[in-house]
Formats: structure tokens, sequence, C-alpha cells
């Protein structure tokens, strides 16, 4: 993953600075990535427009989920569709359904958390 060119887009974005999906935003921004922002309410981070909008497919290298499972429903086709190369899916948004229909399309799956595998170095080591 090329920090430069590759953008995460963080679903479930959210203003609120007591948020997990803000505080990953902060440290992607931080850290030289790209990022689009995509949630139920529109708003801003740090300069990015939250959107209510998904992005055009094939812009997105990583999505990384602040969305439970209960939520996801009306999302996954589309997420599946914008042909991302991975999907995090940071805790409590976990879904089966969802991993095994990403991993049918070729779309690497991590359950992991987005703000460790930043702190750690790895959130650039992946197969995608």
């Amino acid at each position: 993953m090329n920090p430069l060119n590759d953008i995460t887009l963080i679903v479930g974005a959210s203003e609120n600075s007591a948020r997990y999906s803000n505080m990953a935003a902060h440290k992607l921004l931080a850290n030289g990535f790209k990022i689009k922002c995509f949630a139920n309410r529109a708003g801003n981070i740090q300069g990015h427009s939250i959107e209510t909008s998904l992005p055009e497919a094939n812009s997105i290298h990583t999505i990384t989920m602040y969305v439970g499972p209960k939520n996801q429903a009306d999302l996954i086709n589309k997420l599946i569709e914008l042909n991302p190369k991975r999907i995090i899916f940071n805790p409590g948004t976990e879904n089966p359904e969802f991993e095994q229909e990403a991993q049918k399309k070729g779309i690497e799956v991590i359950e992991a958390c987005t703000l460790v595998m930043l702190s750690a170095g790895n959130y650039s080591k992946s197969k995608a």
C-alpha cells in the first residue's frame, strides 16, 4: 500500500472526537494516508467531508468499518462493488456473511483495529 496513492474509506465516520472512526481519520492523516469519509450524517473531519454517498468504484484501496453488523445489510453489496483491495472489520463490526461475500470477490478481509495497526506500523502490510 502506497500512502501517497491509496485511499482508505472510513465507513461510519463521525465528527465526534470520542469516536474511534474520528480517531482513525486523524491517525491515518497523520501517517500520510489519504481518506474519504462516509456516514449517514454529513460533516467534516480535519478538512475532509463526511459524505452521505459512496465514492466511485475502483477509487478505494481499503475500507475500514465502523458500522456494526445490524446496520451493514444495505451496505454490503455497495461496498463490495467499490472493488477495494481489503476491508478491515474493526472490533464490533465483524460480520461473517459480509466477510464471506468480500472474500468470494477476492477482497482481503482483516478482523483488526485500524488504530492498533497504525500504531504497530503494519497498516501498510497486507496481501493486497
